[in-house]
């Protein structure tokens, strides 16, 4: 009998289980946050969302302070980091063999540098650096932690992995297209704006949403320089926190409505982390026929 009779069959049913518990796994997140979050949706109702109180003493909680820091935070790390991360991910493809493997080797190891190390660092380096240049500007009551400082942590943390996927992306594009653009009179940013980006869009989304997955959730680096303050930011010097850092504050006394609380934050965190996955996927879907994808 020959042998792919038997393991191409075993084969495919090791892949579809794979994927099949892969998709109840994510089934099952969203039933157990949400079961251990019930009493707190029915003791707050809809109001949670927009509540701005965090008072454990007469347990009254509101999420808006947890979730604006979170989406503040993330916006800005983005903002400041992908550039930064497209055009190093350039500079490496393009840099002679010696010097792209040592940017590459060196970015590689910012990105297995621990949470924590970068949340010290912003701690006792970073912050000090902010409220000498808050004072120098004359900010008199601003301190170095808060919003902005968290955002900076948090983009250096995602850079090197935004950074690593563009440059294996950016490497699979045929010299073929980048060698015709040059040919026809395109510059190198036309050629990386209008040939790079579109033919490897989905491999740069995907490098995006690696970065945007580590901002969402973390926790340590934020918990050091955010300042921890159950408050709406306002501004740039405004001190926040995000979910992942009310979790991690609050998860090991909680107990009671808190407790249940905290489940309905994580309920919301991940209802954010896969809302966001679901529109890249259809905005890719939406726009494939501009790109000239079947």
């Amino acid at each position: 009998m020959n042998a792919s009779a038997w393991s191409d069959p075993v084969f495919r049913w090791l892949c579809m289980t794979c994927a099949a518990l892969c998709g109840l796994l994510m089934v099952a997140f969203f039933v157990q946050l949400a079961l251990a979050s019930s009493d707190a949706w029915s003791t707050f109702g809809p109001g949670f969302f927009v509540s701005t109180e965090w008072d454990p003493v007469k347990n009254v909680y509101g999420a808006l302070p947890s979730i604006a820091g979170t989406i503040a935070t993330t916006v800005i790390a983005l903002v400041i980091a992908l550039p930064l991360a497209f055009v190093a991910a350039l500079f490496i493809v393009d840099a002679p063999p010696w010097l792209s493997r040592v940017l590459g080797q060196a970015v590689d190891l910012l990105a297995a540098i621990p949470s924590i190390i970068y949340g010290m660092w912003g701690l006792f380096v970073l912050c000090p650096i902010m409220d000498n240049l808050w004072k120098s500007l004359g900010f008199a009551n601003a301190t170095g932690i808060g919003l902005l400082t968290a955002s900076l942590i948090l983009a250096l943390m995602i850079l090197p992995y935004i950074c690593a996927v563009m440059r294996d992306v950016l490497r699979m594009t045929p010299s073929m297209l980048r060698e015709s653009a040059f040919g026809v009179g395109c510059t190198r940013w036309e050629t990386a704006r209008d040939i790079l980006m579109r033919y490897g869009i989905r491999g740069l989304l995907g490098g995006v949403f690696i970065g945007l997955g580590r901002a969402l959730g973390e926790t340590m680096a934020v918990l050091f320089v955010a300042g921890n303050v159950m408050q709406v930011p306002t501004n740039l010097l405004s001190g926040c926190t995000t979910i992942a850092a009310t979790l991690a504050n609050n998860f090991a006394e909680a107990d009671g409505i808190q407790r249940s609380v905290l489940f309905a934050l994580g309920l919301i965190l991940l209802v954010m982390a896969f809302a966001i996955q679901v529109l890249a996927q259809y905005y890719l879907r939406m726009t494939s026929a501009k790109r000239g994808e079947k």
